[in-house]
């Protein structure tokens, strides 16, 4: 399938220091918990992390709703659970891409339940257009149009998830 440049490494790198730069001035003390969601979001973490100028602990979960899909599910399940506890903690939940909202909207009062001190979410990439559920970004990237995007840890069926840039998958 036909691959189009959305957005290119450097313009992704360039707004990781932004956003790391913001997550550092805004979390100036206490415990600072990166969740990441497995798979997509991995790469933004890794990069991110790096960005953030204070100690902060990585946690991964991983949440699935879209399977071999283009689009959602509906239904949310966790495919993989933390190791630790979030208790009093600030929790940073680190996605690649927000779309319909369900499953953060879902995996949001879930972390909420664990009692942590703050929960809030930064995304690579959001589309705001197609939202079903009301959720709170704290930390965006980009915005970008409703189209299908691969590459820098997002993919289809499991491929192009190790392309430097965001690219629109054309059918």
């Amino acid at each position: 399938m036909p691959l189009r440049v959305l957005l290119s490494e450097a313009q992704i790198q360039a707004r990781i220091r932004e956003l790391g730069e913001r997550i550092t001035r805004d979390y100036p003390e206490g415990p600072l918990h990166l969740v990441c969601i497995l798979k997509g979001a991995c790469i933004f973490l890794a990069d991110l992390a790096r960005a953030i100028q204070r100690d902060v602990f990585i946690e991964f979960m991983g949440i699935s709703s879209y399977g071999a899909r283009k689009s959602s599910s509906g239904e949310v399940k966790v495919t993989k659970d933390l190791d630790t506890s979030l208790e009093d903690a600030h929790v940073l939940v680190v996605e690649d891409i927000v779309d319909s909202g369900v499953t953060l909207h879902y995996l949001t009062h879930l972390l909420e339940q664990r009692r942590p001190r703050s929960v809030r979410i930064v995304a690579l990439l959001d589309k705001p257009d197609r939202r079903v559920r009301p959720i709170d970004v704290a930390y965006v990237g980009f915005q970008i149009p409703d189209e299908f995007v691969v590459g820098y840890g997002l993919d289809y069926a499991e491929k192009y998830r190790n392309l430097r840039d965001v690219c629109v998958l054309a059918e």
